[in-house]
């Protein structure tokens, strides 16, 4: 009758696990667990490292990298939600160059490789739009290639080529951008892809390139009005921030052998005329002296008339022809002339013309922009340290000396012009320290250097635990296991009245018992539990005991 708290066994269990041959198969699946543990152990071991193949990928990229990966036989598995692909480390670089040969991943645009696979018969307006298709996703995957953006999507319109040229419309361009998480893009950077989409496409001009963020925020646009705000273009813009910046090296390079290190702060703003002039001039001068005066040409004209009066004794010979008349170079004294006598009435005019060389001189003038007007410059330097006949250190004020030295230093180091208005203002004034809160010590396996130590002990402690977990389950389990299977073998078999006493579930009978008390036993045995003694019996019977 059992007894309340204790556990029934079935007596056919209890005598399979009480023989013999159950404790030998008891121990059997004991050594096949202890086996089945240690290869557990040993593959954990040899386990690889996974690492990240690919990720930010699209569906259709996935899909063909799992796809090559299955070919190659190389084993993979997932991690982010999918959003990544890991293979074993050893394999990762050959993963990538093999994948990289079949152009993937292609980054959801498809480039100049949509064309080699043209149809045959495929009509113009279908060869049209595939080169659109493939100028969008090239342009695309140049504007990714930007250290800020993950992914870009490009919109072109193309409008028909017309013969008319009134009716000719320039193209326009629509670029997506998707930046990375907590990045954005200056204006040089803005107008950087402007530059890049409008010089891609034929007759695309840089206003007709329209930039959008994920957020909907129109960047061109923004670049554009940051440069028109000042008046100057992102060029400019940085043309002056490095001419500010340049004058500020010098100056504190200069500076700060004096002073010290951290002692001495400067700042710059020029003033830069970016503006172009062209200029003619024409000038004449005046001869100064007459060996300058230089004859261009000369005109002379001479003239002569003069009216015969009658005179002479009428007869013959006035109507002769008179003799030829002679032209004195002096005329002839009126006073001179004979008392009666009329000499002829003449009148000489003499015309002389003079042309010189004028002095003239025609001057071009053309002046480039990016001409420096006028340069501020503010210098901030630190008191400087002393010690005093105590030995402590404290901070004192820059003489009128050393200040008037660092002042000429600066001036000649930013290029001081008086003529054009510059300006140069030193101060000396302590500096406020900051207190800085200080910082907690990094752990030691989060130091930059001891990373690869830390993940070779990971490694080192993962073979070491698998060899002391191997070690352990040998010489605790499986090694016991087999030697008792061992002694099990060479023990002898059990006679009949062992047998039964085992059945019984009673007390072993010590060996110094007579042979009429174990059959006593039996006989007890016998009566308490028939069935039990029947099944020993057609057990001998069976087995010819």
């Amino acid at each position: 009758m059992a007894v309340e708290g204790e556990i029934v066994v079935p007596g056919n269990v209890m005598s399979f696990t009480q023989t013999s041959g159950g404790r030998k198969v008891l121990l059997a699946l004991g050594v096949a667990a202890m086996v089945a543990a240690m290869v557990a152990v040993w593959m954990w071991g040899q386990q690889p490292d996974y690492r990240v193949l690919f990720s930010n990928f699209s569906d259709r990229d996935g899909g063909a990298i799992v796809a090559e990966l299955e070919k190659m036989g190389i084993p993979y598995k997932y991690a982010e939600g999918g959003g990544a692909v890991l293979v074993p480390s050893t394999h990762v670089h050959d993963a990538r160059l093999k994948l990289a040969s079949q152009g993937l991943p292609k980054g959801g645009n498809v480039g100049f490789e949509l064309m080699e696979n043209q149809r045959l018969g495929s009509s113009q307006f279908v060869e049209q739009i595939n080169f659109q298709r493939a100028m969008e996703g090239e342009l695309a995957r140049s504007i990714e290639s930007v250290s800020a953006v993950q992914a870009a999507r490009v919109h072109l319109a193309m409008p028909k080529d017309s013969v008319f040229v009134s009716e000719q419309k320039s193209p326009t361009a629509s670029v997506l951008l998707n930046l990375h998480p907590g990045r954005t893009l200056d204006p040089q950077q803005i107008s950087a892809i402007v530059h890049l989409v409008a010089s891609s496409v034929p007759e695309l001009m840089t206003k007709n390139v329209t930039l959008v963020d994920q957020n909907g925020n129109l960047l061109s646009d923004a670049g554009r009005n940051a440069g028109s705000s000042s008046g100057m273009d992102p060029s400019q813009i940085k043309y002056v921030q490095e001419l500010q910046q340049s004058v500020v090296r010098r100056i504190e390079s200069i500076i700060t052998p004096i002073v010290g290190p951290n002692n001495v702060r400067a700042e710059a703003t020029a003033d830069v005329d970016f503006s172009r002039s062209e200029q003619a001039v024409e000038s004449y001068k005046p001869n100064q002296t007459p060996e300058a005066m230089v004859v261009r040409s000369q005109q002379t004209s001479e003239s002569l008339n003069g009216v015969a009066n009658p005179a002479g004794v009428p007869g013959a010979l006035t109507n002769q022809p008179p003799a030829p008349a002679t032209a004195p170079i002096v005329a002839p004294d009126q006073a001179a002339a004979p008392a009666g006598a009329a000499g002829p009435a003449t009148t000489t005019r003499k015309d002389a013309t003079f042309n010189y060389e004028v002095d003239k001189t025609i001057q071009y003038v053309q002046q480039g922009g990016g001409g420096l007007k006028r340069l501020s410059v503010a210098v901030v330097v630190n008191h400087k340290r002393s010690t005093d006949a105590e030995g402590k250190v404290v901070m004192q004020p820059l003489t009128e000396a050393e200040i008037t030295q660092i002042t000429n230093l600066v001036k000649d180091a930013m290029g001081f012009n008086a003529e054009r208005g510059d300006s140069v203002n030193v101060v000396n004034t302590p500096f406020a320290r900051a207190e800085v809160d200080a910082l907690p010590d990094l752990p030691f396996w989060k130091q930059s250097g001891n990373v690869e130590y830390i993940e070779m002990a990971k490694t080192a402690g993962k073979y070491l635990l698998m060899a002391v977990a191997l070690v352990l389950l040998y010489l605790r389990g499986l090694k016991p296991m087999l030697k008792k299977l061992d002694e099990m073998a060479k023990l002898p078999p059990p006679a009949p009245v062992q047998q039964l006493q085992h059945a019984g579930g009673g007390n072993l009978l010590p060996g110094q018992r007579n042979y009429e008390e174990n059959l006593t036993r039996a006989q007890q045995l016998a009566n308490q539990d028939p069935r039990v003694v029947a099944n020993i019996v057609k057990t001998w019977v069976g087995s010819n005991e």
